[in-house]
């Protein structure tokens, strides 16, 4: 509300002063313009709403030194015979007065309190020095990091180890040659982007023979840190007191975290070191192993995690295939179905032999032991008996009678009593 109030002042100041103090005859033509201007003034007020307040700051002061700098010169050309004297003095004060707003606008960051307090301190402190190992612009991942904003300062680079790229660049192994290359690229990128400062030393430590202890004295020295990836340097760079921003840590605390029992989508790449595993990575690396998924090479299968292991190279996570489970008992189901079809065509139990020595093993136990047929008393063993005598001729004794035989065939004697024969 009070807003709109003070622009209705000055709509009206303006429009009385144009129609007071009219620089034409016609006092309508000044009150024109006093309206105009009062509008023109809410317009530009309305557009330096966004600016932010730094920026204002330093296009004022720059307003105010470029006048005190147009005061100055026309000073110093003041008693000149110069043609079009008052042009020449307008167009020195436009000119000194607009490139002061323009520049201290752009600039505006300079007028910060706590830079214009930091001005009076040491100026190394200004600076947020990032010393760049090797190995991190190999990887190439700072490059992303670095175009979205997170690391801020100026990165450094050594001139021992841009030698050492070129070193790899330069290698007969075409593996590490294209290494080599591809650090240069990321480098020549980094130097391209509008946000990010790279700066080049030739600092050297000539009695240092290791390029990772150079790197560490030269952070050092410059009160800075390295950036790395380098697992070795970290813990050495850790001891010697020198702070270190390591690019695998930063990518280990942005993994999704990953709990027991969540089902996700892996596909199976290699086989894994034990028996019948399969390995498998996620979009952001992570190593995933799954149990009992050999069978599923070059397949996306869904598996179920049942544990996370965080070491200091990364993140593992062991899942296990729901199907690969199943899969042995769908097995013992067929193979029981088989016997029993296997039994119903070949007509017979193939465990009746088991059966049967139970049997025996049985009667045993309980005293009935299995009597041989030799042991009975005319049985076909000994050849006599009135079984052998029915088999024989298959007539009766009755028959015997009627036809007049007078004596009966005497019968053999058993093998009971052959030995008692024997003995008389």
């Amino acid at each position: 509300m009070w807003l709109i109030l003070i622009r209705v002042l000055v709509l009206v100041l303006l429009a009385h002063s144009g129609w007071v103090y009219a620089p034409f005859p016609q006092r309508w033509i000044g009150l024109t313009l006093g309206v105009a201007a009062a509008l023109g003034l809410m317009a530009l007020e309305r557009k330096l709403r966004g600016v932010p307040g730094h920026n204002m700051v330093g296009a004022l002061i720059g307003g105010v030194v470029g006048l005190f700098g147009a005061r100055m010169v026309w000073g110093a050309l003041d008693g000149l015979d110069i043609i079009g004297e008052h042009f020449v003095h307008a167009l020195v004060v436009v000119f000194l007065a607009y490139m002061g707003v323009v520049i201290g606008g752009q600039k505006g960051e300079w007028f910060e309190p706590a830079r214009i307090i930091a001005a009076f301190r040491d100026s190394s402190r200004l600076h947020q020095y990032k010393v760049l190992d090797t190995s991190v612009i190999i990887d190439g991942r700072i490059a992303d990091i670095c175009e979205t904003g997170f690391l801020e300062g100026t990165l450094v680079v050594p001139q021992f180890v841009l030698r050492e790229l070129q070193q790899v660049a330069d290698s007969s192994d075409s593996l590490k040659r294209n290494r080599g290359r591809r650090g240069l690229d990321i480098l020549q990128k980094m130097q391209k982007m509008g946000n990010v400062a790279v700066q080049i030393v030739e600092t050297d430590f000539p009695e240092i023979r290791e390029v990772d202890l150079k790197l560490i004295e030269l952070s050092r020295k410059l009160a800075g840190k390295i950036v790395t990836n380098d697992f070795n340097l970290n813990k050495v760079a850790q001891l010697r007191g020198v702070p270190v921003l390591n690019i695998n840590e930063l990518a280990n605390s942005l993994k999704p975290v990953v709990l027991p029992g969540e089902l996700m989508k892996v596909f199976i790449i290699k086989e894994g070191k034990e028996a019948g595993q399969g390995v498998g990575y996620l979009d952001d690396g992570t190593m995933v192993v799954v149990d009992q998924a050999k069978k599923a090479l070059g397949r996306t299968i869904e598996v179920s995690v049942t544990s996370v292991l965080q070491t200091t190279a990364g993140k593992m996570i062991f899942c296990r295939w729901a199907e690969a489970l199943a899969a042995p008992e769908e097995a013992r189901r067929e193979a029981r179905v088989g016997e029993r079809r296997d039994v119903v065509r070949n007509g017979r139990d193939p465990r009746m032999p088991d059966r049967r020595e139970g049997d025996r093993r049985d009667g045993e136990r309980g005293g009935l032991a299995p009597i041989p047929p030799s042991a009975v008393p005319g049985s076909l063993a000994g050849g006599g008996g009135p079984a052998s005598a029915l088999a024989g001729d298959g007539r009766s004794s009755e028959g015997r009678a009627e036809e007049g035989t007078a004596t009966p065939t005497p019968a053999t004697p058993s093998l009971l009593e052959r030995p008692a024969a024997k003995a008389e």
